[in-house]
């Protein structure tokens, strides 16, 4: 292979990183592979890629030699350390202006750090998440690139040519912002799936229970609700799970799964990264910890045996169709809820990171090729094209309505789960979310009597200009110092 042909190089030939290359390929871009394991990169070229113009190398140096400058060097591999081994490897073969790109699941504090780093060796780096699992790799993902702004010229053409399109053909791919904000994206996207699939699961329980639906039947009532404003790719594939039979040929394959999820850390990093800048993303939360609870599969079949719940109560017949009805809309008013507070926390991290995000580009970037892509975030896009600086997706009119007209039904959804013992913590978690935000008094008036009476730590009057602070001798023994020792 002539020195210096290759368009990009890619560093980690797992099915994700195969399956980009190939992408790459097909839209016509000449790529070099490595892979650690060397003898994957002969496999690959003697298999998957066989008769393309994939070029392998069987070194680093080998694979640096084999590409134009400026040098696209994609690492898809695990996140973490091997992120920063790998780098290391890599730059001794770099020249100034080269550009490093991250394609895996790395944590945007990384991000953030490795392009402050490489910046100061002239290397150009890029943080990006890539949405769409095996399937969007190969055929479109959601691309969400981030990192020093000098590179994206770079490697702009390529990304969004492999990116994922919408209807009218714009890439589900641009610029998101500096240091690790694709990162950061791609991991409130995460975040935004996990509360989607809890949501999805309350939703199967509370049909199970409530109408003793078989898996056919919820089948049926998916492909049903991926007609409408569900429509989603979430909701399209539970459709399919349902209807899938184990190797018999008539059980359910959803029923012969063990109900014990497992994770990754992405929805447990929104939901620190939430705490750390005091955003209530109480729906995310809660989706974590109902893995997190799944996983305690032997406590829980000791505590059935020994804990007692409601009798069991079954929906009567006549009151199915609206039973449905009222899920399906708990359902979908608590998704609105759900990317809300995903949204709530973009904004707060753009103003702790100091980044510029374009929201309605990310409901743009998440439309197509994404594990959370539906026909709901071109609403969400609308909504910041109509107000760029729109605080949050509850005060649009389209949400606000959409809200307005289900919330009776959501509460019905969850007064029957209350009554039937079928645990909704994502659904309730929700609500409570909704009313507390539309509530203009909460009781935390007391709470902060509470804090002044115990540790002194003040409170702000009704009747006074904010920012100025009060303290109240409520025993008659302390004095009327303030603390600044500690806070509770």
């Amino acid at each position: 292979m002539e020195k210096g042909s290759c368009d990009i190089g890619l560093i980690g030939l797992a099915v994700m990183g195969q399956n980009l290359v190939l992408n790459m390929n097909d839209h016509g871009f000449k790529v070099a592979v490595f892979n650690r394991t060397v003898s994957k990169v002969d496999d690959f070229l003697n298999d998957e890629a066989k008769g393309t113009p994939i070029a392998g190398a069987h070194s680093i140096e080998e694979l640096c030699g084999l590409l134009k400058s400026p040098r696209r060097v994609m690492l898809m591999v695990k996140a973490g350390e091997i992120v920063d081994h790998t780098i290391e490897q890599i730059v001794p073969f770099l020249e100034k202006g080269d550009i490093i790109i991250d394609g895996g699941n790395s944590l945007y504090t990384d991000s953030t750090r490795r392009t402050k780093e490489l910046a100061e060796k002239g290397i150009l780096f890029i943080g990006t998440g890539v949405s769409g699992g095996e399937e969007g790799a190969r055929f479109g993902p959601s691309i969400m690139p981030g990192g020093n702004p000098a590179a994206w010229p770079h490697v702009k053409d390529i990304f969004q040519a492999i990116a994922a399109k919408v209807e009218d053909g714009t890439p589900c791919c641009d610029w998101v912002g500096e240091d690790g904000a694709g990162h950061y994206v791609k991991m409130v996207h995460n975040g935004i799936e996990y509360g989607d699939m809890q949501l999805i699961g309350e939703a199967y329980q509370l049909l199970q229970d409530g109408l003793g639906l078989t898996p056919d039947e919820l089948a049926e009532v998916f492909t049903d609700w991926n007609k409408g404003e569900l429509d989603s790719f979430l909701i399209e594939i539970t459709a399919k799970i349902f209807a899938k039979k184990d190797d018999d040929g008539k059980t359910p394959m959803v029923d012969v799964i063990l109900d014990t999820a497992g994770q990754k850390g992405t929805g447990k990093w929104t939901a620190i990264a939430a705490l750390d800048v005091g955003m209530p993303l109480t729906l995310i939360g809660e989706s974590v910890f109902a893995r997190c609870l799944s996983a305690i599969k032997e406590q829980r079949m000791q505590a059935a045996k020994v804990l007692t719940g409601p009798a069991k109560q079954t929906i009567s017949p006549e009151h199915k169709a609206e039973f449905i009805e009222e899920v399906r809309r708990a359902l979908y008013c608590s998704k609105i809820i759900s990317y809300a507070q995903g949204y709530m926390l973009l904004r707060a991290a753009e103003k702790e990171q100091g980044w510029t995000l374009n929201m309605g580009g990310v409901a743009l970037m998440w439309r197509g090729g994404c594990i959370i892509r539906s026909a709901f975030l071109g609403d969400i896009k609308k909504a910041f094209d109509k107000d760029p600086k729109l605080e949050n997706l509850l005060l649009a009119e389209f949400f606000s309505s959409a809200l307005n007209k289900y919330e009776a039904s959501w509460r019905k959804a969850q007064i029957h789960a209350v009554e039937m013992g079928v645990p909704t913590p994502a659904f309730s978690s929700a609500l409570a979310f909704y009313d507390g935000y539309r509530t203009e008094r909460l009781p935390a008036n007391l709470l902060q009597a509470q804090r002044d009476f115990f540790g002194a730590h003040t409170y702000e009057r009704v009747d006074k200009p904010r920012g100025e602070f009060f303290h109240t001798n409520w025993t008659g023994h302390g004095g009327r110092v303030a603390s600044s020792t500690y806070n509770a």
